[in-house]
Order: C-alpha cells, then structure tokens, then sequence
C-alpha cells in the first residue's frame, strides 16, 4: 500500500504540472501570434507526413480495418502535419498555430530524461520568404525563452521554495563553434560545458556535417533547414534550446525548432542524405511544387518543461508512462515516485 506522503506528493505534483502547461501555454500563445488547434496522433504511412526524427526510430503502426487494410502509424512528431495545415488555414506571415502532441517512440532508452510517451507543444508559424536568416531565427527563439521565463515566474509565485535559476537572456553559439573550441569532448560533454557557464543557451546548426566530419546531432532532412550557410564556417537555420538542470547538474533540451526547408533547401538535403526517394510523397511534392508556406517552427516538451521548472529528478515524476518495475522500485528508495 502506498504512503500517505507518497500519495499527497503525487497529487501535489499533479496540480503543479497543470500549472506549468497552463501558463507557458499561453505566455507562448501571446509571444509567438499562436492559435490553439486540435492534433492528429495517427497519420496515414506512405504519405511522407509523420516525422522521422534521425531516421532510425520506429513508428508504431497498425492496419486499418475499414480503409482496406491501409496502414496507419502513430504520430513521432508534427513537423511536417503542421505546415500542410498552415496551408488549409491561409494564414498571414507572422502568425500560425500550437498543438498538443502525444506521440509514441518505442525506441527510445528508458531512463530519467527519456519515456516511451512524448508529449510537447507543436508550434508552427507562417513567415516571409525574407525572413528565413538567423536574424529572424534568433528573435523567435527570444520569444520562446521570454515565455519560459514567464512561467519560472509563475512557478515561484506559487512555490516560493522553487527559486528562479534562468538567466535573464539565452546565449546562441553555433555547434561548430563548439566543436572547435572543446574537440576533445563528445557533443553531450560540450553541451554540458556551455550550458552550465551561461545557463541557457540556443545551439544553433544541428543536423548538418561539422568540419570534425560528424554531426553534432541527428536531424531528419525534411523539415529544419541545417544547411544553408550562415557564415564561412557555419551552417543552418535551426537549433536546440539548452538549460542548466540544477538537480541533474547537466545540459537539459526543452525544444528542438527551425526554420523549415524550402525547396531547394529540401532537394538539397534529400541529395545529402541520399533520401530523393521522398519525393514521390505527398507532402513532399506539395513542398517541392511550392504549394505550401515558408514557415518556422517546432517541439517544446511539455513533460521536459515540468521536469526543469518543477526540480525534479525523473521525467516519470511529472508524466504517466511505462516503466519497468525494478526502475519505479529502485526509485522509490530514493523518495523518488514516478506517477
């Protein structure tokens, strides 16, 4: 039987996390122009629409009885869902659209910063064909980190015990920047490093070959944009958001975004990544015929977010998924309690 404490703990911590989502949600809405709308979490295969993150995860997927058997899968992601439906709603640059997503990643490592269940905030907005530059990239990032700001705030309010720990402004460095000042350390270590001398911090170029000969991390080729040039040596329009978790005492991702491919950027990167196969899909051709919006956009794990405003130790704390029992056990020793 579980403790009175174990008990009153998790229900406290249910009511925080609602907290946490209610008010970066709409801190979030006002800084980014987003409008709420409903999210799928099973697409069609075959259709290039579900996301295939570093291209190695498997979706998970079934037949559907009543379309003779056409398979479905569950959703990885949105990334490229929201950009058809920003095309459906005929939206102004400057304006666009926030979901919630749940998804399933089987393959993903169990552990304190990894569940079987995804859940994050999909967000997606039309922009100009001029505003694809790091210019625009870095204001939109400001945005978002103005609202998580907001939200550490609204935390303390209600927790006074939870001392804000965000610095006042995020800093951008190039991942080939850092692989060139620390070639030593593997690309963990040297988010690690950054990240706990400046507190956060927006790693930009992911996805695409640093001059080391490797990525610093993986990124499909179909929706950020990880090889235009931004300068002599650097490349791409997309980043990473870094945090200091003070409990964990290690380099924390809350969101995953970019500015997306256009065409050419697409034909490019699907050349790179010897993927010219995508092309025969539908939003793929919608994309290469110039039929859909220039857009920026991406992931803010909710259950992430939770984890590092609420100091916890396990992202089972704040989010209800499977977990081995020999893992919730040994946790709980440690007062630990996943819900």
């Amino acid at each position: 039987m579980k403790s009175t404490v174990q008990l009153s703990e998790k229900l406290a911590t249910e009511e925080s996390v609602q907290l946490v989502k209610t008010a970066f949600e709409q801190y979030l809405k006002e800084q980014l122009a987003l409008t709420k709308v409903s999210a799928p979490t099973v697409v069609l295969h075959g259709t290039g629409v579900n996301d295939d993150l570093n291209g190695v995860e498997r979706p998970v997927g079934f037949p559907i009885k009543s379309m003779q058997e056409r398979r479905a899968e569950v959703v990885q992601s949105l990334a490229k869902w929201k950009r058809l439906r920003l095309k459906e709603y005929e939206l102004e640059p400057g304006t666009g659209i926030v979901t919630d997503m749940k998804a399933l990643r089987p393959d993903e490592d169990l552990g304190p910063l990894h569940s079987i269940s995804v859940d994050q905030w999909d967000w997606e907005k039309v922009i100009a064909p001029e505003d694809r530059n790091l210019k625009f990239l870095k204001q939109e990032v400001r945005k978002i980190y103005a609202a998580m700001l907001a939200a550490e705030a609204a935390v303390a309010a209600s927790h006074p015990l939870l001392t804000p720990v965000l610095p006042a402004k995020i800093i951008f460095l190039h991942s080939e920047e850092l692989q060139e000042s620390y070639p030593h350390l593997s690309p963990k270590q040297r988010e690690d490093r950054v990240t706990r001398e400046f507190g956060a911090v927006f790693l930009m170029g992911i996805g695409g070959v640093l001059g080391s000969g490797e990525p610093h991390d993986g990124r499909a080729p179909d929706y950020d944009d990880w090889s235009t040039p931004t300068s002599a040596t650097t490349k791409g329009l997309n980043g990473d958001i870094l945090v200091w978790h003070p409990v964990l005492e290690q380099a924390f991702e809350i969101s995953s975004m970019g500015i997306r491919v256009d065409a050419a950027v697409l034909e490019e990167q699907l050349k790179i990544r010897k993927a010219e196969d995508r092309t025969a899909f539908h939003y793929h051709r919608e994309l290469l015929q110039g039929k859909l919006p220039q857009t920026i956009g991406g992931g803010i794990g909710q259950s992430r977010l939770c984890m590092f405003l609420l100091r916890k130790n396990h992202i089972g704390e704040v989010q209800v998924s499977i977990w081995p029992e020999e893992m919730r056990q040994e946790l709980e020793t440690k007062g630990i309690f996943l819900l």
